[in-house]
């Protein structure tokens, strides 16, 4: 194999696949990269963790001999990084190294062959639909902060996505806060299996959108796989297994007959409860809300750092009363609401909440509270 390329074109494609492949590895090619160079001038380069796997085509300067080979992911990023800018890369294979040159710099790789190297097997992917790569950012970010982190609960660390009646749910809980996502349901998306995309997934695609939020993105998927492709012919293709695992049916949590409702700001609301919450310890992480007549007091109280009290100006008509939630899981829905007010539905000191921006938002926030 022996191929030129652009170190721009290396470098941004080396960023996104090299993020995939994990740093310790027992099995020594997944800590590498497949090249393959075609002779039509074509570059492929592809890295995967045996869950995840990314494919990036590009175009080559020239390919002079068309072969393939790995190379550790990590090292060829740093190499690519520290080259010259505006520079071309030579990449040649040749007695079992792969021999890169740039100006005047020349480094000789260790390598693995090709053959060696596990590919997805997808199998049969049968749902198939577009989204715009802007509808499924937006998703991700007003879900992801809510998946579960603990392995035990398997089931909850990925973003739920299923189908109903016209509309596509995206769902994510840790079982303190529930985060849901709807849209209309995409042409082709109609019979789709019930499927859990993986964190690490939808972190590797969601980086992946940044650089392509004006295109649409195609979604293959069957029950156990699901496959983007992002900017078409020179594009990236993300494959993953799904999390196997049955998600709790989550719409039993979200509360319908919350009549108590509180509208804030949610900046200057994120700012209270940011500023209460720095004397809470991780004990403490409640900030506890004492509701009234068009106000609401923040407060924390500590053994070890005494108290903090701010009142917010806010709409609410209903009985005064206290509740508590955890600091962080607070401002981390706050964080979510774009505008100028958020609603929060709230029935009493145990309950939970429902908090939305308003009844025609897409998204919609459900807050377990904590004993204050």
């Amino acid at each position: 194999m022996k191929a030129t390329i652009e170190r721009s074109t290396l470098l941004r494609c080396l960023s996104h696949v090299q993020s995939v492949v994990e740093r310790r590895n027992t099995i020594p090619i997944l800590s590498n990269v497949l090249i393959e160079a075609a002779s039509g001038g074509a570059l492929k380069i592809m890295a995967t963790d045996l869950d995840l796997q990314v494919i990036e085509s590009l175009g080559a300067v020239s390919v002079e001999a068309p072969g393939a080979i790995t190379v550790s992911a990590h090292l060829l990023f740093d190499i690519a990084r520290k080259l010259p800018e505006g520079s071309q890369v030579s990449l040649e294979v040749a007695d079992n190294r792969l021999i890169v040159k740039a100006g005047r710099s020349r480094f000789q790789l260790p390598t693995l062959p090709r053959d060696d190297f596990p590919m997805i097997a997808e199998g049969e992917l049968p749902t198939s639909f577009e989204i715009s790569a802007a509808t499924l950012a937006q998703l991700i970010d007003r879900t992801r902060f809510a998946i579960s982190t603990e392995e035990t609960r398997y089931y909850l660390n990925g973003i739920f996505l299923h189908v109903s009646d016209e509309e596509l749910k995206a769902a994510a809980t840790d079982g303190h806060r529930l985060a849901r996502f709807t849209l209309p349901r995409p042409d082709g998306a109609q019979g789709m299996p019930d499927v859990i995309v993986p964190r690490k997934c939808v972190a590797e695609l969601r980086k992946l959108l940044e650089e392509a939020l004006d295109t649409n993105v195609l979604v293959d998927l069957s029950a156990s796989k699901i496959r983007f492709t992002l900017g078409g012919e020179n594009g990236v293709v993300l494959t993953s297994k799904l999390i196997d695992g049955t998600f709790p049916d989550y719409t039993r949590v979200i509360p319908t007959g919350n009549d108590k409702l509180l509208k804030v700001d949610p900046k200057s609301f994120w700012e209270g409860v940011d500023r209460v919450a720095t004397i809470a310890t991780e004990k403490t992480r409640a900030v506890k809300m004492a509701l009234e007549p068009d106000r609401v007091t923040l407060s924390v109280t500590s053994p070890d750092n005494g108290t903090a009290a701010e009142e917010v100006p806010a709409q609410y008509a209903s009985d005064g009363f206290e509740i508590g939630f955890n600091a962080n899981y607070l401002k981390d829905i706050l964080g979510q609401i774009e505008g100028d007010t958020v609603e929060m539905h709230l029935a009493d000191a145990g309950a939970p909440t429902l908090i939305r921006q308003d009844e025609k938002s897409p998204a919609l926030y459900v807050l377990m509270p904590m004993r204050v």
